[in-house]
């Protein structure tokens, strides 16, 4: 079976069962290992919000 064929069968899919199949396709997408400056900054991340905690989206004046 080729991918022209998937994605041809993919077309045929009824919305509401969209889901399902996305959550089944994206398995078989090999996932990439983050790169250090991303580790150092998900750290980063995770120690500021440790700390000081975050706020919340009614908070923020959007205007």
């Amino acid at each position: 079976m080729s991918k022209e064929m998937v994605k041809g069968l993919i077309d045929l899919i009824d919305d509401s069962d969209m889901d399902t199949i996305f959550k089944v396709l994206v398995r078989f997408v090999p996932e990439e290992s983050p790169l250090p400056d991303e580790i150092e900054a998900i750290e980063r991340a995770n120690k500021s919000i440790a700390e000081y905690g975050t706020v919340s989206h009614d908070s923020i004046n959007w205007d």
